[in-house]
């Protein structure tokens, strides 16, 4: 594929609010995007997927750039020495002036590069994952260093797999079913434009996210508290197990995501979800309330790295420790939400134990409310393929 002028540049800026500005990468994209009329479906995927790739692979691409003699702080840089990597023959542009001539490193050269500049992680990242993960970290990394995959959840309140299918299908979208309602999708498509998204026939959630909800248990008739909603792809799947019969109560501190998960119910054809922004006396005056209740609390999200790898570059381990303070302060004071013989779940899409394990074991010994740990289940990339996720169960005896 030639590398084309106009898409290059619109990569570079990319890479320049991401780094520069700090910007999210997914948000930068979209944004970009969307300001690009225009731009053919390939252009699209290309000036995407080089983003992506480029700010997964950034400190590898540095550290090649540096030893080359390059100017490693350029973006430019960073693009033309992933584009070489990548087998594309470069342009007879300006910026890659100083590239000509330029092979990326064999896989024996790069094999001898220390395994975070190798696998392009930090180093406080390589050193916490091999204390808490141990000998699979290298595994794990290597997982989460793959481009991720994009995972339908069919929404059985409109469709079935076996209609939906067929429907994605004629306009052009192929998937394939996994389990339940999870379908991958095998052609890359714009989703947000089909007619089927836009009649809210499916969301767009990874296979270990899916696994959530049915790990909860809920049923039709009862009332449900999703605590740390978001944009609400869970409260949805809650609905759609309920057959849209109870009631939830979705709950989050960011009101802009709660409006966000009212504009995605309406097209879901979701009608029992009621939205609270957390205030100072939510959490009391919903005390023993909830038949079931899901914390799926912040987290550092680092089993989620393929889909959000600048967050490897925003992140610090000073902010694993404040999350941890955050995790703790979760679990204990909307425990208390749920009712005498009550169920709940505690997840994070984290591979840390630190964010996992550490916190329920420090809940289960110290909670007054009477919480059972019932099961626990770690999803690990490098075993399913999908991202890194964590749940356990209690009762509330």
């Amino acid at each position: 594929m030639k590398v084309h002028r106009p898409q290059s540049e619109i990569i570079v800026k990319c890479l320049r609010d991401i780094f520069e500005n700090k910007y999210l990468a997914d948000k930068v994209v979209n944004i970009q995007l969307k300001s690009q009329k225009q731009m053919g479906a390939r252009d699209r995927r290309f000036v995407a997927e080089s983003v992506y790739e480029v700010v997964r692979w950034w400190r590898l691409l540095k550290h090649v750039a540096e030893n080359s003699g390059f100017d490693k702080k350029n973006p430019w840089i960073w693009y033309g020495v992933y584009l070489v990597k990548s087998g594309f023959e470069l342009p007879n542009w300006r910026e890659f002036e100083v590239l000509k001539g330029f092979t990326f490193p064999n896989e024996s050269v790069v094999g001898s590069f220390p395994f975070a500049v190798r696998e392009s992680i930090p180093d406080w990242m390589d050193e916490l994952g091999r204390k808490e993960v141990g000998e699979r970290w290298g595994r794990v990394v290597e997982a989460l260093n793959k481009p991720a995959d994009v995972v339908l959840r069919v929404n059985q309140l409109k469709t079935t797999p076996s209609e939906l299918i067929p429907a994605l299908l004629s306009e052009g979208v192929e998937v394939k079913p996994i389990d339940g309602d999870a379908l991958l999708l095998l052609t890359r498509k714009n989703l947000f434009t089909t007619v089927a998204y836009q009649a809210g026939l499916f969301e767009i959630q990874d296979w270990s996210s899916q696994q959530i909800v049915p790990f909860l248990g809920v049923k039709p008739g009862e009332r449900v508290i999703d605590a740390c909603a978001g944009a609400g792809g869970k409260t949805l799947h809650m609905a759609a197990m309920m057959k849209n019969k109870g009631r939830i109560v979705a709950m989050d501190i960011y009101e802009k995501k709660l409006e966000e998960l009212r504009r995605r119910k309406n097209r879901a054809g979701v009608d029992i979800v009621e939205t609270k922004t957390i205030e100072t006396k939510t959490i009391k005056r919903l005390a023993e309330s909830a038949d079931r209740l899901l914390l799926d609390v912040p987290c550092s999200g680092l089993g989620v790295l393929r889909r959000k790898p600048d967050s490897k570059w925003k992140l610090a381990l000073k902010k694993i420790s404040e999350l941890n303070g955050l995790q703790r302060e979760i679990v204990f004071e909307y425990s208390a939400m749920v009712k005498k013989g009550g169920t709940l779940v505690y997840s994070t899409c984290s591979i840390l134990p630190s964010e996992n394990g550490d916190i329920v074991k420090d809940f289960v010994a110290k909670t007054s409310l009477g919480f059972k740990l019932m099961e626990e289940k770690t999803l690990l990339p490098d075993d399913t393929g999908f991202d890194g996720f964590y749940m356990a169960k209690f009762v509330r005896e």
